[in-house]
C-alpha cells in the first residue's frame, strides 16, 4: 500500500553522472542510466538522504510525496542478487562523459601530447550501445593490448573518433558480438576501423566486427589493422559485407 513519506528526488537537469550518489547509498536504490542517476524502485530508498551530501551538483533533495514503503526485505534480495558481472552498471567508473580534446599541432613533441581521448567508458561491455558519443561516429573498435604497441596511439587513432576495447581472448567473444550487432543498428557510426595485434587469438576481435556488421549494417565501411609486433602496421579494407562475410580474421 502506498504512503506518504520521505523520499529522493533527482533533478535531472542538474545531475551530471557522476555517480557519487551510488557509492553511499547503501541500500542499492540508485543506478546510472543513460548517464543519469535514477531511483530503479521507491521501495529500496530509506528516505534518509544519506546520498545527498555526495552529489557535487546539488542534484539530489529528499521530498514528501506518496509512494511505496520502504522495504527493508526487498533491499537484502537486491544486494544479494547482484551478481559481479553487473557490478559496471551502476559503477561510478561507468559513467558516461564527453570531453572536448584540442587539436594537436603536429610539431609537438610525443612526451607533451594532451590527450585526445573523447569520451569515458571505453570498455566494450560497460559502453551502452546507444551512448550519445557513438551516433554516426568513426569508430574504432581497438584491441586492448594494441595502445601499447602503438607509440603514437593518440594522435594516430583517437582524433576526432570514438573508440571502445576489447579483449578476445579473455572476454566472451559471443557477448561482444551481440553488443556489437546492438551498437551498428542503434547508433549507425559512420565507419569502423578494428585495431588488433598479429597474434592469431586478435583474429576473433576482427570476426566478431564482421559478423555484427553483415548482420546488421552490411554496406558499412570497415578496415582493419593489424598491428605487428615488433613494429608496423598492416591495413586491409574489408569487402562490402554483401559480397563478402569472410576473410577479415587472420
Amino acid at each position: 500500500m502506498r504512503k506518504t513519506r520521505q523520499i529522493i528526488h533527482i533533478d535531472e537537469e542538474r545531475c551530471d553522472g557522476c555517480g557519487q550518489c551510488i557509492t553511499a547509498c547503501a541500500e542499492g536504490a540508485l543506478e546510472l542510466v543513460d548517464g543519469k542517476a535514477r531511483l530503479v524502485g521507491e521501495v529500496y530508498c530509506d528516505g534518509l538522504g544519506a546520498c545527498i551530501g555526495e552529489c557535487p551538483q546539488g542534484a539530489l533533495t529528499i521530498e514528501q510525496r506518496e509512494s511505496e514503503p520502504f522495504d527493508e526485505k526487498a533491499v537484502r534480495g537486491r544486494l544479494e542478487s547482484q551478481a559481479p558481472h553487473d557490478a559496471g552498471q551502476g559503477c561510478p567508473a561507468a559513467a558516461l562523459r564527453t570531453f572536448h580534446p584540442e587539436s594537436v599541432p603536429t610539431d609537438v613533441p610525443q612526451q607533451d601530447l594532451p590527450s585526445l581521448l573523447g569520451h569515458w567508458p571505453i570498455q566494450l561491455r560497460l559502453v551502452p550501445p546507444d551512448a550519445p558519443f557513438l551516433k554516426q561516429a568513426d569508430l574504432v573498435v581497438c584491441a586492448d593490448c594494441v595502445p601499447f604497441a602503438v607509440p603514437d596511439f593518440h594522435r594516430r587513432y583517437l582524433a576526432g573518433r570514438s573508440v571502445v576495447i576489447a579483449c578476445p581472448k579473455l572476454d566472451d567473444i559471443d557477448d561482444y558480438r551481440a553488443k556489437l550487432s546492438d551498437l551498428f543498428e542503434q547508433s549507425r557510426p559512420s565507419r569502423v576501423t578494428v585495431l588488433r595485434m598479429e597474434v592469431p587469438c586478435c583474429g576473433a576481435l576482427t570476426q566478431a566486427v564482421m559478423d555484427a556488421r553483415n548482420k546488421t549494417r552490411p554496406d558499412m565501411p570497415v578496415e582493419v589493422h593489424t598491428i605487428g609486433l615488433g613494429g608496423g602496421i598492416d591495413r586491409e579494407v574489408v569487402p562490402d559485407g554483401r559480397s563478402a562475410c569472410e576473410g577479415a580474421a587472420r
